[in-house]
């Protein structure tokens, strides 16, 4: 690429920004202060997770320089040849990480909804809870029905809107707090900030999962390395001053919420922006639980799409059955999969509150990231063959980040068990089918009739075509090629098909790409339901 139409330091810095602040800091305050219990500790956490997005970044860095194949942890453990343990958080993805963060972003829509109409409205608070279930599954339904036909006439222009929204909302809490901080003289709540921490190990760890949840999207330059000048020079300033860029507001939003709300007031709700814009804006605070319930129909909307696609591309490859990967030729959309991925949300919702969501989802991706950091440390000890212009960092760097990546998975085991089970069995069970079907490739012939009538049914109620890769034999990558050497086409997956977990920008600007791939691919399904029907018979 020419050098003229790379992104500089400034441009790659804003790309961090807007690719890590969204939804998670509307979220997740009151996650962390109901685990460590003090306004001080609270803020500290918040610091620290800066600290590790950091590192983690510049660690990931090295990893997306040194193997430039889509699919992230996916293509970082394949590269070294850990196909079962590659696939076996793929089934964690699918089943568990992306539903878990479909149902956060619906459940706290519906918390803010609720928030919002109390302003007009008395709401028993009996039915509080069932009001938020309510509104946040009629959310999860409108938007999965959209998702059923083309987006990417509505989806460019509510993206700009949901962003608005986001910044606005930032700049309006913060500004608030400091003008009741410094002209008001409101520092009640902020003279003893350490008062009542709570510092056990399990308290501290599940803080930082809420914090580190609000900081996902750490890694948005893995996927853009190559389109950034001087990246051994620019990629760490962008990615410090980025991400120290988004500490100071997320660091300024907490203090802001504190000046006004005490310890209690924000521990009993997820919806602390409505309470505290109910508290310091008068009539004006009607508007903010409406603006970030936008922002939030923003990030509802991108990660079903990331999930589904996911689901898709998975299906595509031969990891799912095939009617995962049915898609309708005139909507573009992979229907089967974006209901699935909207029932699995449902279905997780009802497991546990917000902060068991959080939970699963962290322990998740967190869990994964050990194997692909190992698989780093293998290459490196190894001396195993990389991209030339791979950028590396420090060892001590990649070891310390490990180190802090296993404390965060192993220790929650044993204080939330409950809460990471679900996790540890999925994945042991990706494991068992891993070596029972796709290590030798031998499915029953039951199965394989079953497949095929479910997919059938699939197209004629969904009324899509399945689009499966099997059964052609191409020149490959190591990894797509020996996880399911003789079932998995090797032409290689676009950036599209394993979508970033927690953009909620990033997905939407790349759906066009992905519309247009999905047209290259539709050209080899089943002209019609005859062929299949044939096949089945």
């Amino acid at each position: 690429m020419d050098e003229s139409h790379k992104m500089g330091f400034l441009g790659a810095t804003s790309y961090v920004i807007g690719n890590i602040i969204g939804s998670g800091i509307f979220i997740t305050p009151a996650s962390i202060l109901r685990n460590v219990d003090s306004i001080g500790l609270s803020l500290l956490i918040w610091v620290l997770c800066a600290v590790i997005a950091i590192l983690g970044a510049i660690c990931y860095i090295e990893l997306g320089t040194s193997i430039r194949e889509a699919g992230c942890d996916f293509a970082y453990i394949c590269y070294v040849k850990w196909y079962s343990i590659a696939f076996a958080f793929m089934w964690v993805s699918v089943l568990m990480t992306y539903p878990a963060t479909i149902a956060i972003c619906a459940e706290t829509f519906g918390q803010y909804l609720i928030e919002g109409l109390k302003q007009y409205y008395e709401i028993d608070d009996a039915l509080v809870p069932t009001c938020q279930k309510l509104f946040a599954y009629s959310l999860l339904f409108l938007v999965t029905w959209m998702n059923f036909f083309e987006l990417s006439k509505f989806a460019a222009r509510f993206q700009i809107l949901a962003t608005i929204a986001k910044l606005f909302s930032c700049m309006l809490i913060i500004g608030t707090g400091f003008y009741f901080y410094f002209v008001k003289g409101w520092h009640g709540y902020l003279e003893n900030p350490m008062q009542g921490s709570k510092y056990g190990t399990g308290n501290l760890i599940l803080g930082f999962y809420g914090g580190l949840w609000a900081f996902s999207g750490w890694d948005v330059l893995n996927y853009s390395t190559g389109e950034i000048k001087h990246p051994k020079r620019n990629v760490p300033f962008a990615l410090l001053t980025g991400i120290s860029v988004v500490t100071a507001i997320y660091v300024a939003i907490n203090v802001a919420y504190f000046v006004v709300l005490d310890v209690e007031t924000v521990k009993q709700s997820d919806a602390v922006a409505a309470i505290f814009s109910r508290e310091t804006l008068g009539d004006f605070a009607n508007v903010v639980p409406f603006l970030i319930g936008i922002l939030l129909i923003g990030s509802l909307n991108s990660n079903l799409f990331s999930g589904s696609r996911y689901m898709y591309a998975a299906a595509r490859q031969g990891h799912l059955p095939a009617c995962f990967s049915c898609v309708n030729t005139e909507t573009e959309s992979p229907r089967v999969a974006v209901l699935a991925q909207s029932v699995l949300a449902l279905v997780i919702s009802y497991i546990g509150d917000l902060d068991t969501l959080i939970t699963y989802v962290m322990f998740g991706f967190w869990a994964q990231r050990i194997f692909s950091l190992v698989a780093l440390l293998i290459i490196r000890h190894n001396h195993i063959p990389v991209h030339p212009d791979a950028v590396r960092v420090p060892l001590f760097c990649i070891y310390l980040f490990l180190a802090i990546t296993v404390a965060l998975v192993i220790i929650p085991i044993f204080y939330e068990f409950q809460s990471t089970a679900l996790a540890i069995a999925i994945c042991l069970f990706g494991f068992v089918l891993y070596y029972v079907f796709i290590h030798k490739a031998i499915f029953p012939r039951w199965l394989v009739a079953l497949n095929k009538k479910v997919t059938l049914w699939c197209c004629i109620l969904f009324d899509c075509l399945p689009d499966v890769k099997g059964g052609v034999q191409l020149l490959a990558s190591d990894s797509s090629q020996a996880l399911l050497s003789e079932r998995l086409s090797s032409t290689r997956l676009s950036d599209d098909s394993f979508p970033d977990l927690h953009s909620d920008e990033k997905n939407i600007m790349r759906r066009n790409g992905s519309a247009a791939g999905l047209k290259m691919l539709i050209s080899s399904v089943p002209s019609s339901l005859v062929d299949l029907i044939s096949d089945v018979q």
